[in-house]
This record gives C-alpha cells, structure tokens and sequence, in this order.
C-alpha cells in the first residue's frame, strides 16, 4: 500500500485529487477505514462495520465505470442503519426488527451508480426516536471530539464516522433534527433538503409524511456534489416532488430571533457566549439583518411530540412493539407509546393539521428570499447526564429543531464560533421549500469569507483541447452558460497526447516528468456542470489540474494508459500549436 500523509477529514475533492494524481486508490482508502474502524471500536459508530465482505463488490465495480460518468467514482460513504442497502441487513436500531433487503434505498442506488462505495451502516437512536444518540441496544454513540459527551441523534453514527475520517460523507434522516444536531455536536455541516427533493423510497419511516435523507460532510462543496447525484423525482416514491436548486444566491436578509435563545444543560454558559459571538460575525455582514418574533415555530414544533403527529409513529412501528413485547428499549417505547393515546382521534388531527397550514404559510411568507439564523442544539449534555434523564434532555436539545419539517423547510447546520476547538457550536441556516440555493449561498460567505460580490456558484474550468474558443466544441461551453476567462497554462507535472479517436483530440495526463501545458479557464455556473460532465467520453475524465500559479481548477484529464496508444504531443506545448503546427 502507498504510504502518503492520509486526512483524518476526508473529502470528496481531495479524494479525487489523489486519485488522479495516483497517491492513493480506493482498495488504499478503503483499507485506511477497516484500520480506523477497528481503532475505534469502542465509539460505537457501526451496526455493520466496514468490512471487505460486502465492500469489494462494490470496488470491482469500479473498473467497469466510465469515470467521467461517475462524479463520486471511489468515494467512501456511510449509511444510517434505517436506510436500506441491497444484501446488508437494516436494523432500524434494533435487532430483533431486522430485515435484509433486496434492494438499496433509491437515493443509495443513486450514489453507487455515480461511482460511491458504501462502507457500512451506521449506529442510531432506536427506530430513529430521539437526538441524542445514546438511545441504541448497540451502544451509545460517543462524541468524535470528546468521548463523554453525546454524539447527538438519531443520526449519530453517520455524524461521527465523517468526523472521525472513515467516510467522506454519510447520510442520515431527519424528521424533528435528527440530520442538524448530530452534525452541530461533531463539527459537520448538515444539510436537510426540501421535503421529497431527495428520495425516501427504502427509508424506515419515523413520521413517513415529513421525513428526509440528509448528508453529513466536511464542507459545502462537498454537499452540493452529493445533492447533485441524489437530486430528483422518483415514481415509486409517493412523497417525492420535482424540486430544482436553483442558482446560488444570497438571500436579501438574514433574521434572528427576537427573543435571546435560552440554552440548558452544563455548557449552556458556553454556548451563550457563542451565540452572542456568531451573532457578532453577522452583523460584520453585508447582509440586512433583522430580528423576528419567532415563538409560533415552538407552537408548531409541540405538534411533533405533544400532538398528534406522534400517531404517525404509531401506525408506522406499533404493531411491531405490541407483537415484541420488552423487545424495544423502554425509552423508545415510551416515546412511541404516546401515539396511541385516545386524545388522538381523527379530529384532533385535522385540528392539527389546520395549525400547522397557518403556521406554515406564515413561516413562507417570513422567509421569501430570506434565511432564519437560530442556534441547531438547546445545549449538549454528557452521556451519563442524558441516561439519567433521556426524555428531559432530548425535549432540550431539539429547542430549536422541531419545527422545521411541520413547516415543510429546508434548512443546514454550520458550524459557528466554538467555545474550543472540541465544544463545537452549530447554527441552523432555515429557509422555504424552493430556496435552498439561498442557503449554500449565504453558508459559502459565511464559513469561507466570501465577499458578497463573490458568493460561489461558478466553478472555474480549465480546458485544453476541443473545447478552448475556435475550436468544434466550444459550442458545449456556450450551451452550458461558460464565460471565457483567459489562458493559462498547468504546472510543470503533465504531459499531453493525441488520441486516436475521431474527430482527434488532446489527452492531458499527470506525469512526474512533464511540461507545462496551455489551457483556457472558463467559468461555468456550477448548476450547469454535472451536465457538462456527463458529455465526455473515455478516456477523458474530468478531475483537478494544477495550474503553474499553484492554484487547482476542475477540467479535462486522460487516463494514464492513452500515453501507450497516443501520440506524445508535449513539446509543443499544448493544443492549439500541435493544430497549427500540423497545418503548415
């Protein structure tokens, strides 16, 4: 095996990086995960571990991608142990419930066919009730930061295996915060999309009419590649819709609460004092900034847990606990027994129902083209504190989570001033159903700095042949809305081939002993690049070229084995000379 520095983080972008640049394969990957698997057993991050087992199949498979059709080609991800993966039980949590599919969930299916690799399915709060993550007959998850604190829930070990470097990314669910706490308490980002943007077919439901598959990761970019992939209207879904991102944009103001959020448990004094310091930063902001009566989201949010839609529970799980008696941990049937109580009959729901509609609307409206900033977690506790009082805590940390499916939101975690470096602090970035774009856009300027003139949604695009302006397919980059930067040339790491295909064109291969080579940037709105991506053909492939100011872009590469059919075109320097040299 190689032996290169190898991320505790690790990310979808340097993954790929390292791929091309040949420092590190999958089978290298995949065998880093098993040792750090094994290293933190104790963690409780796994239902089914990473093993080769049930991983190198997937591997195998590898070879029969065309890799410039597989944006997430080699990348290892987790999956909560509610999601179901083709031939690996599903638990839920709870073993005496388990199942072994034939199938893997919609949106797992859609990741393995743009090239990711599941390595495992992950720990959870029973049945997905709670958000904490010490509600599991497997263990209690620990903190990835420090162990004797929570994990948070239910989505704790797809949380922790991100932030302790055995997946690039990991996917959750969340009906009442389980994809934003988790990832607020380990230091993630935790993106919950609009409901039915992303597939649920293949999902244990918790409250099957509001829930969602989220992603824990790294960083935004990162996000936005998995949202990509997993993105778009499944038939056999019953609750999916056709939901676009739209472009990336800021939102024209940012609200906060009016009234100062109360925080609860041993580090509420801490989270206090980030609070006020995140609070700080935004108004550095050059964002309009405005406070809002926010107290209806807390009467919409008691409907979750103090109401009816507790039934929903009920009727999804209840036959299961009444034929398995003692079989589900008393907190959890305590949790789910509450939706059988006789208060809650069909016109209690309707009561509900039509609440949660004002509410709703009210919240639409408060929201156009803004994004509402509150605290992700009412405080955070150790895990001795939490098993001395489970449904106490639980109720506390999801203070200001609740709400967010009821309404029918989208929403992300971002980590915010910490107290220290391992007491994270999350805030939630909330927003309407179709303005997710104004989320990534505000979470790009806050977490990386962005000025607002510069908020990401374009990608920068090297490339090198047919594509550059005069050229047979330049057409592709004005249909793809590319605007023409300017030239530039790579480092000295690459060599560049003629390949026999027709019409002709140039192949750029990474090289210890290469050239610099003349490429064109464009820039190219990120909406519009997996499309882009999706017309090049083998053996090209589209990944990370290091341009000769040290600076890295996405653009055209080869696979290395074309230098043993090509023709060796390096020392003209690039492209447009070889063309022109062959005219004369």
């Amino acid at each position: 095996m190689q032996t290169i520095p190898y991320p505790m983080k690790l990310s979808i972008h340097e993954l790929q990086a390292n791929y091309e640049s040949g420092k590190l394969t999958p089978e290298n990957v995949i065998e880093h995960i098993l040792e750090r698997a094994e290293a933190d057993k104790d963690m409780n991050i796994w239902i089914t571990p990473p093993s080769w087992s049930f991983i190198r199949p997937f591997l195998e498979n590898l070879s029969k991608m065309e890799r410039s059709h597989a944006p997430l080609w080699g990348i290892p991800f987790a999956i909560k142990d509610n999601i179901d993966l083709a031939g690996v039980p599903t638990t839920a949590g709870c073993a005496e419930f388990a199942y072994t599919p034939d199938r893997s969930a919609v949106i797992v299916q859609r990741l393995i066919d743009a090239g990711a690799i599941p390595v495992g399915k992950t720990n959870l709060d029973q049945f997905a009730t709670g958000l904490v993550g010490t509600r599991s007959p497997f263990g209690e998850t620990k903190n990835a930061l420090r162990p004797e604190l929570i994990s948070g829930g239910s989505s704790s070990g797809s949380a922790v295996s991100v932030a302790r470097g055995q997946a690039a990314f990991s996917l959750g669910t969340d009906t009442a915060g389980s994809g934003r706490v988790p990832a607020a308490l380990n230091g993630l980002i935790g993106y919950k999309p609009s409901l039915g943007a992303w597939p649920v077919k293949g999902v244990v439901p918790a409250c099957a009419s509001i829930d969602c598959v989220t992603v824990f990761s790294h960083n935004i970019s990162d996000t936005i590649l998995v949202d990509e992939v997993v993105r778009g209207f499944e038939e056999e879904d019953s609750w999916s819709k056709e939901v676009e991102r739209k472009k990336t944009a800021l939102p024209k103001k940012i609200f906060i609460p009016e009234q100062t959020p109360e925080f609860y448990g041993p580090f509420a004094a801490e989270y206090k004092i980030a609070w006020q310091n995140t609070l700080e930063k935004l108004h550095k902001l050059d964002i309009p900034l405005e406070k809002l009566d926010v107290s209806y989201l807390s009467e919409a949010a008691s409907v979750l847990y103090d109401g009816p839609w507790v039934a929903e529970r009920w009727s999804d799980l209840g036959s299961f606990i009444e034929t398995h008696e003692n079989t589900a941990l008393a907190v959890t049937e305590t949790v789910l027994r509450t939706g059988a109580k006789e208060d809650y009959n069909a016109a209690s729901v309707f009561q509900a129902m039509h609440t949660l509609q004002a509410h709703k609307r009210k919240a639409h409206l408060d929201l156009q083209d803004a994004v509402l900033i509150m605290p992700t977690a009412g405080g955070t506790w150790s895990r001795e504190d939490v098993r001395k009082e489970p449904i106490h805590t639980n109720s506390q940390m999801g203070a200001f989570t609740n709400h967010c499916n009821l309404l029918d939101l989208s929403a992300i975690n971002i980590p915010s001033v910490a107290p220290d470096e391992t007491l994270p602090f999350g805030i939630t970035l909330f927003t309407g159903p179709y303005a997710e774009h104004l989320l990534i856009g505000f979470s790009d300027l806050y977490l990386n700095n962005i000025s607002v003139s510069t908020v990401r949604s374009t990608e920068m695009v090297a490339v090198c042949g047919l594509h550059m302006r005069g050229f047979s397919l330049e057409k592709q980059m004005l249909e793809h809305q590319a605007v023409y930067i300017g030239p530039a040339k790579t480092s000295a790491q690459y060599r560049m081939v003629e390949l026999t295909t027709n019409p002709n064109k140039p192949g750029l291969i990474r090289a210890d002993k290469g050239s610099a080579i003349e490429v064109e940037l464009w820039e190219m709105p990120i909406s519009q690049l997996g499309s882009f991506v999706s017309l090049i053909p083998s053996p090209l492939c589209f990944g990370t070229i290091e341009l000769e100011n040290g600076s890295a872009v996405k653009g055209f590469l080869c696979e290395a084995n074309a230098m043993e059919t090509g023709l060796d075109i390096t020392s003209f320097g690039g492209w447009r000379n070889f063309v022109a040299s062959s005219i004369k």
